[in-house]
């Protein structure tokens, strides 16, 4: 059980999958190969067996997540390695797209605050994928499950939102080829037991070459998180990111989820309601209970005023990742960075959303189990309600 090139792991899967009828295109999968110019990196190969004995054969008292797609299992390897495997269920073309795009972008970063992708295994029909285990569910469970609400303090959120952002900064223009995630959402960021951040499911993310800015995509992505102007143009860029995470920080604020059909209309939809009661200088009355006091509402007025940047609806307007990042580092630091001052019309951007949003058919449920979603990827070719399975 050694290291290995990934596309060497992912030819093997296909002279495997060419004994099996009826599983996957041979051409398809050869040609999904040959794109993959970028899989340089390494990833451990595990055996069937290995991971079937580290989760007593996918014992459902293991289950740790389950999604539309697949279900993730809590493992234990020989070595007491506490391991995620994630087994899908569904087997055709886009859930084998999915797998290589997974192992491809993660074999291109290192970061401490991005789940690590541990290997595969290429004997079933449909890989399997191991990751770090991580042990505290997603920040959408932190901020939204009651018996946490002894722990989600304002420090604690400033951290993961700061740790969150150093992240996406890093996919955005530190990694090897540049990254956009393109599903940034409180479900794909997973908590260790210390609460640290680790941005998670890299299966919709597209490598970015050196010499775009942008790419033309069909949209994907989650409904109340994505950014309206891609939505508009089908233009991806690293702005779609900075745009969910103004999202995440509105909801790590508020503790409200992005869209709730359970909420009056003029707040169903967290960004609009967010930015009119900033615009209204109302932010303290929709903070979150329990993390104001005299000592951090400047900071906390200074995340929103940050967020609202973050919301803008042009891309162009949106400040960067790393600009983001160094703003969250520098108050949990207590510096401050000039730029954050600069003017934002309000107003102007909760009048764009809302037109926006009157064109976007909602049609969601509230979310409300999300189960252990951000080791789970899929592929879709329409924006993802916030209560489908991740």
């Amino acid at each position: 059980m050694g290291l290995t090139n990934v596309s060497v792991l992912l030819r093997v899967k296909l002279e495997k999958e060419q004994k099996k009828e009826g599983v996957v295109d041979e051409m398809y999968l050869q040609s999904q190969l040959s794109k993959r110019e970028y899989a340089s990196r390494t990833a451990q190969i595990f055996k069937e067996e290995e991971l079937e004995k580290a989760t007593q054969n996918y014992d459902k008292n293991l289950i740790i997540g389950r999604g539309g797609f697949g279900t993730v299992f809590k493992g234990i390897l020989p070595d007491n390695k506490i391991v995620a495997v994630k087994k899908s269920k569904i087997i055709d073309e886009n859930q084998i797209e999915q797998f290589i795009n997974e192992v491809v972008v993660l074999s291109q970063i290192n970061h401490r605050n991005v789940v690590k992708l541990l290997g595969c295994c290429l004997e079933t029909q449909v890989p399997l994928l191991v990751y770090e285990f991580v042990s505290n569910g997603t920040l959408f469970d932190f901020m939204h499950n009651i018996d946490n609400a002894n722990n989600v303090t304002w420090k604690t959120c400033l951290r993961i939102a700061s740790e969150t952002a150093g992240a996406l900064s890093y996919l955005h223009s530190a990694a090897s080829i540049p990254i956009i995630h393109r599903d940034v959402k409180s479900t794909n960021i997973l908590l260790d037991e210390n609460y640290t951040a680790k941005v998670s499911d890299f299966g919709a993310s597209r490598l970015v070459p050196l010499d775009h800015t942008k790419i033309a995509t069909v949209v994907q992505g989650t409904l109340g998180y994505l950014d309206p102007e891609y939505m508009q143009t089908h233009q991806l860029t690293d702005k779609s990111d900075v745009y969910s995470f103004g999202v995440v920080l509105a909801e790590l604020l508020t503790g409200e989820k992005p869209i709730s059909v359970y909420r009056p209309e003029e707040k169903r939809n967290l960004s609009i309601h967010f930015l009119s009661c900033l615009r209204e200088n109302r932010v303290f009355e929709v903070h979150r209970v329990g993390i104001l006091n005299d000592d951090n509402k400047d900071e906390i007025k200074e995340v929103a005023i940050l967020a609202a940047k973050c919301l803008r609806l042009k891309g162009e307007e949106r400040p960067s990742m790393k600009e983001v990042a160094m703003e969250l580092e520098g108050m949990r630091l207590g510096e401050k960075h000039p730029w954050t001052r600069s003017e934002i019309n309000l107003e102007e951007t909760e009048c764009l959303l809302q037109e926006t949003s009157l064109n976007t058919n909602y049609e969601t449920g509230d979310s409300s189990n999300h189960g252990y979603s951000g080791y789970d990827s899929l592929k879709v070719h329409v924006p993802m309600s916030l209560n489908d399975g991740r």
